[in-house]
């Protein structure tokens, strides 16, 4: 007689393997996830993660949706807090800032955007949906500022977008290399005059 696993126990022990593998897409990126190692992590059998993700792919596909979410719930849900414009524009970027603070020494979703951007596949087709859906919100963040008359009504949104994201990457980029202190400083002087170029 086969006893059926209890639905809520299921999705938790779901979310600790993927807790797990999300940690460990941090250090060694989506293609260094593996189901072996992730079931020693997590006191499992390789069957036993098999039955909550049916292939390794759906295993990196589902860590690739928790990184985002959580990046979502982290930069984007606090900075909605604020007034429309470009205060909660401000408050995107200092929340993304902080972000990269915390994962300097891997962001899942950076790192997938390397590993895939030359790939076809679902793999490469999330992170560009992904990527997208990002820079739409940024976007549309952007274009509230020029509604409210924060931005100048000439603004280029998308160009503005891309320009915001450069330097975010930058600073990601800087600071694990050279140490975010440093980093920070010259990005934060960096936003300063970007404010200044697009305002009324």
């Amino acid at each position: 007689m086969t006893i059926a696993t209890p639905p809520g126990k299921r999705a938790s022990t779901r979310e600790t393997i993927l807790d797990h593998a999300y940690e460990l897409a941090r250090s060694e990126g989506l293609e260094g996830l593996s189901i072996g190692h992730l079931a020693t992590a997590v006191g499992m059998s390789k069957s036993g993660v098999f039955a909550h993700f049916g292939s390794r792919e759906d295993l990196q596909l589902a860590v690739l949706d928790t990184g985002s979410r959580r990046f979502i719930e982290r930069v984007l849900l606090p900075a909605l807090k604020q007034p429309r414009g470009l205060p909660r524009l401000r408050a995107i970027v200092a929340h993304w800032f902080e972000w990269n603070r915390e994962h300097q020494s891997g962001c899942v979703l950076l790192s997938a955007a390397s590993e895939y951007d030359g790939r076809d596949g679902a793999l490469h087709d999330g992170v560009v949906a992904q990527q997208a859906g990002w820079r739409d919100q940024l976007q549309k963040a952007i274009g509230q500022a020029v509604e409210e008359g924060h931005l100048g009504a000439g603004t280029d949104v998308a160009q503005l977008g891309f320009e915001i994201y450069a330097l975010m990457l930058g600073l990601h980029h800087d600071a694990g290399l050279f140490g975010f202190d440093e980093a920070g400083r010259r990005t934060l002087a960096a936003f300063e005059r970007l404010w200044r170029s697009w305002q009324t």
